[in-house]
């Protein structure tokens, strides 16, 4: 009985060996190319938020993960005020009509840069904080509790509401030089998705975990 052999297995699978461990290496580059890209570019994502009442009166919890793009870090740098803005709408929905806005929350936190001490300042609420780093004041204005939500009308309870969330930097503050050499590019097109989801008062911490966002 003969026996047939097929040599090219092995150079298959020699071939094979040699090709995974590239592959490896070009996919970990385009990981580290597209983290990279997204920090360079900055970012602004709403990681959580939570409405809730105290004293009778409604109040909205906001943790958002911020970065900066290079070009708005080269700018605080050279003494540019950065304004971000964070926005909360309660909408009383009207089928014969555009829906009413009841109640906001609105608040503008100013990020800065104080060359002489080298820190990094947040003006927020009529209070000033200092950090010693970017990355500790980033978290800071990031995390914004107990913002008041100011009823236009009031909010009546077993109602249905509409929220809007929102957080975004507002280029429009910038001076107008800076506006001008520098709007033209995406560096400076910071805000995150808008949060949308139907609420009754008072809130349960439930609802505020619902995944019904649009």
């Amino acid at each position: 009985m003969m026996a047939f052999f097929m040599p090219c297995s092995k150079k298959t699978d020699m071939h094979a060996d040699i090709r995974s461990p590239w592959l490896s290496i070009v996919l970990l580059l385009i990981v580290l190319f597209s983290s990279t890209t997204l920090a360079a570019k900055g970012h602004i994502e709403i990681e959580s938020f939570q409405l809730k009442e105290s004293g009778k009166r409604f109040y909205i919890d906001v943790q958002a993960d911020i970065g900066l793009s290079k070009t708005m870090k080269q700018a605080l740098k050279k003494g540019v005020d950065l304004y971000f803005v964070t926005r909360l709408l309660i909408m009383k929905p009207r089928w014969y009509w555009l829906n009413e806005e009841v109640a906001r929350y609105k608040e503008r936190t100013t990020l800065s840069y104080q060359a002489l001490t080298r820190q990094y300042r947040l003006v927020q609420r009529g209070q000033s904080q200092n950090f010693p780093t970017l990355k500790a004041a980033l978290q800071a204005l990031g995390h914004q509790p107990d913002l008041l939500i100011r009823e236009h009308t009031p909010l009546l309870p077993d109602t249905t509401y509409t929220a809007v969330l929102q957080v975004w930097l507002d280029v429009s503050r910038l001076s107008k030089p800076f506006q001008l050499e520098w709007l033209d590019t995406q560096d400076w097109n910071l805000i995150s998705e808008k949060k949308i989801w139907q609420v009754t008062f008072p809130p349960t911490p439930e609802a505020d975990n619902e995944s019904d966002y649009r």
